[in-house]
């Protein structure tokens, strides 16, 4: 009898450290759901409970004290039920990542966010006094092709008419369908992709997107057309240039885990990055979208200037307010 119960302490003793972790953990998830725990103990989560397996079975083939046997079995019992339980539904997985996930990444990317934004400010900044200062830098960041005629070389008569254009429902879809495969589009996700390469990529496309900006608002304010330019850009243009400054935000945060990992080594640093940096662009695309419809439609049907800067406006309260009002702990 004694020879059994120094067994059983001893077997306790080596293995009730990674019991006691899991029966806290499980604890945790029971008072307030996976969402408290991290993602590292989520990660931890299977391989306790298997180990838990691991020394019920030892028990059992050795047969120990009766009560270690009994907690074992409770403990696996619980765990099993916390890896192997019932799945969320879909609906329910995507209600959490709008209500939940998304704005927490966003949230957690703040410092990458106000980078990301001031480097496509300057870019606006410093694109916009060059080509009022000499209007042939314009070409140097947009394209002929791109600008459509909207150039320095342009009239105030044909860049006002661009501003009031009303097209047809059939011209909106296509003005939608054409901006979901725009470089706005493409510079967003290569921003986020090429994050890797030690953020320099990633600063380059936004300082570049920002230098469009400043450049396109240049030739409109040349011919006194600067506040009506604003309103019928930012009509989708908060939209977008919040996605985009997000898709910065989001690469700048993987290149700066690259290059400064820490205790981890880069490949685990980049990964861990990446996981929270790829919720925030599964919201991008989502932006993205809401900004073609934008641009599709609102801002050609809408052409009341003052209301058009209203509409900006809202957009940004809504997006504000949706990644940073605060909300209680553990809520979405």
């Amino acid at each position: 009898m004694a020879e059994l119960q120094l067994k059983s302490n001893r077997f306790r003793s080596e293995r009730e450290a990674d019991w006691r972790k899991l029966e806290a953990l499980l604890a945790r998830a029971e008072r307030g759901g996976a969402a408290k725990l991290s993602r590292d103990e989520l990660i931890a989560m299977p391989l306790l409970y298997r180990q838990a397996l691991s020394s019920l079975s030892v028990a059992r083939s050795i047969s120990l004290d009766q009560s270690l046997i009994d907690y074992l079995e409770s403990l696996s019992a619980r765990a099993y039920f916390f890896v192997y339980g019932t799945r969320t539904r879909p609906l329910e997985r995507l209600a959490n990542f709008f209500l939940r996930d998304w704005p927490a990444a966003v949230r957690a990317l703040w410092r990458e966010t106000v980078v990301s934004g001031l480097i496509g400010a300057l870019g606006a900044v410093a694109a916009f006094f060059l080509v009022r200062r000499d209007p042939d830098w314009f070409y140097s960041f947009i394209p002929g092709e791109l600008a459509s005629g909207r150039d320095p070389t342009a009239s105030a008569q044909f860049l006002r008419r661009t501003l009031y254009h009303a097209p047809s429902a059939h011209e909106a879809l296509s003005v939608m369908a054409a901006f979901l495969f725009t470089h706005n589009a493409q510079i967003a996700l290569f921003a986020f992709a090429l994050g890797f390469a030690l953020c320099l990529p990633t600063a380059a496309l936004v300082l570049y997107n920002g230098c469009m900006l400043g450049a396109f608002l240049a030739v409109f304010a040349a011919r006194g057309l600067a506040f009506e330019a604003t309103g019928w850009l930012m009509i989708h243009g908060v939209t977008e240039l919040f996605a985009i400054t997000l898709a910065g935000a989001a690469g700048l945060s993987i290149g700066w885990a690259v290059a400064f990992p820490g205790e981890r080594t880069r490949v685990d640093a980049a990964a861990h990055a990446g996981r929270q940096a790829a919720l925030v662009m599964a919201g991008v695309v989502v932006m993205l979208f809401v900004a073609g419809l934008l641009e599709g439609f609102a801002r050609q049907l809408v052409q009341n200037d003052l209301v058009r800067l209203g509409v900006a406006g809202a957009s940004a309260l809504v997006w504000g307010g949706y990644f940073y009002w605060p909300r209680r702990r553990g809520g979405a």
